[in-house]
């Protein structure tokens, strides 16, 4: 009884933190959604699971995030509705639990034996919005091999409402922002563009690549780290071209789910599907006679790939719901900082589609590899909080710069803009001193912390700066950090208490 109290206790705590994330202005609902069925998984004590979406306009399940030793696999799937477990809970919007899958003429069998994954039990819950199953959340098989019980169906309901509500808040907002974001994507005149800052020869290099590039329609795939200035690049490529009079329409291809960002992209008719109250304009469209930027085009759905692939060569789509092709005259510019030629190699990005995107490669450097950029991006980032802070500021003192100098900037430029902002807000005298900007906060290692010790604490505190530092280029979110170190990110979480990480 004890022991059940505590399990229920957890999940009213985990109940409590995702609610408020949902009510917060948390807008990366990937993240949400992955972390409220991480909790589902380990809540109930679950090998692996999957969370999957229902597509309106072709009445498929697709696996939008999977968890477990086989997730990726699971990912190239998908089902028809009432195919499987999952196809029968969403055809008929009804929870269900099967302890005994070989026995149930329900079972699909295919993806578990094409995956080498043996599934024992299945615990699936539809996800509603409005009484209307918008997909499936699905556990596979208990840890200790114990059946799936009607308590544990009754909790993964509740985290599946939460899902549905992650899923509605997201429509909502886009279509709140929608209006708004491509209006001021179309502004004519410079001030939705930034400043490019650099005088480094490798920059100046760099941006002459990008000029040349401008003259042209050939596509562009801009390359780097997280934080490095990719879309600055896309802009001068925009502004220096002859499209420059056109709309320059930015999409990050990483913040919405496949069923959202191919109506986002492409745009949808009336009746395409429940929400379609009427026809929409999606961002190719926008964006014809002048040029688009896809960033993140690493995060881009497979599934969407043959048609933004279509575009390229053709120039053709259509939208959500519709048979008509609609003709527009783009440039498409995308920026990276995945391993690209590792997604070409495990089958996540088509191989064409990299070609199309790749004919003008352009790689910006860290912010480690120009220092010499680093005293004037400091003193322009200083000049702008002091605007927005009202604060006087004058400079830095010559100890400052030279910490700034010396630092690696593991976030790039972004991650030096954070440190100027909050050196202002520390910043009690007329100049920034060292202190002030507080790049040691996160206890990073030199060499001689490593000596004296054990193999054993060598290696912990190898792993504590590793991974705070990850953390600190990834804004301190566990999702995407895991995803990037490779581990699930209920393992980071563990990692985070036993090497006592904190922010």
């Amino acid at each position: 009884m004890l022991l059940t109290s505590k399990i229920d206790a957890r999940r009213l705590e985990t109940l409590i933190e995702i609610n408020t994330l949902i009510n917060s202005n948390y807008t990366d609902v990937r993240s949400l959604l992955t972390k409220i069925l991480e909790s589902a998984t380990r809540l109930s004590n679950g090998e692996a699971s999957s969370l999957l979406l229902l597509n309106p306009e072709n009445n498929k399940l697709y696996f939008e995030i999977a968890l477990g030793s086989k997730g990726p696999d699971v990912q190239r799937f998908s089902l028809a509705m009432g195919e499987g477990i999952a196809g029968w809970v969403a055809q008929h919007n009804t929870s269900l639990i099967v302890n005994d899958v070989e026995h149930d003429p329900r079972f699909y069998p295919d993806i578990s034996r094409q995956i080498g994954f043996s599934t024992n039990s299945i615990l699936a819950v539809p996800m509603r919005v409005k009484e209307r199953c918008v997909g499936v959340i699905e556990l596979i098989n208990k840890k200790d091999s114990s059946p799936y019980s009607n308590e544990d169906l009754q909790w993964i309901e509740i985290f599946a409402t939460q899902a549905a509500i992650a899923i509605q808040n997201a429509q909502s907002y886009q279509r709140l922002k929608d209006e708004v974001t491509l209006l001021e994507d179309q502004i004519q005149d410079t001030r939705g563009y930034h400043t490019v800052i650099g005088k480094s020869p490798v920059i100046a290099e760099k941006l002459e690549i990008a000029r040349r590039a401008a003259a042209s329609n050939t596509s562009v795939l801009i390359l780097g780290e997280s934080g490095v200035g990719k879309e600055l690049f896309a802009e001068q490529i925009h502004l220096n071209s002859p499209r420059n009079g056109g709309p320059f329409i930015r999409v990050n291809c990483a913040a919405l789910p496949e069923y959202l960002l191919e109506s986002e992209l492409f745009g949808h008719v009336k009746g395409a599907f429940t929400d379609a109250s009427g026809d929409r304009r999606g961002r190719f469209e926008l964006a014809d006679g002048g040029t688009i930027f896809l960033d993140e085009i690493g995060e881009f759905p497979l599934k969407l790939q043959a048609k933004l692939l279509r575009v390229l060569q053709h120039h053709v789509f259509e939208k959500v719901g519709s048979s008509d092709s609609i003709h527009v005259d783009v440039r498409i510019i995308a920026a990276t900082n995945k391993d690209l030629e590792k997604a070409l190699a495990d089958g996540s990005f088509r191989h064409d589609l990299y070609y199309r995107l790749n004919v003008i490669p352009i790689y910006v450097p860290a912010l480690r590899e120009r220092p010499e950029d680093i005293p004037d991006l400091a003193e322009f980032f200083l000049k702008r909080v002091n605007h927005d802070t009202k604060k006087q500021i004058r400079g830095f003192t010559p100890e400052a710069i030279d910490a700034l100098m010396t630092y690696q900037w593991p976030g790039n430029v972004r991650e030096l803009e954070n440190v100027v902002e909050r050196a202002v807000v520390i910043c009690r005298g007329d100049f920034i001193r060292p202190d002030d900007l507080i790049l040691n906060a996160g206890e990073r290692a030199r060499q001689d912390d490593y000596y004296g010790r054990t193999l054993k604490e060598a290696v912990n505190l190898f792993k504590k700066h590793f991974i705070q530092r990850m953390l600190e280029q990834y804004h301190w979110k566990q999702t995407e950090t895991s995803r990037v170190l490779g581990v699930q990110r209920t393992y980071l979480s563990r990692l985070l208490k036993e090497l006592n990480i904190k922010k």
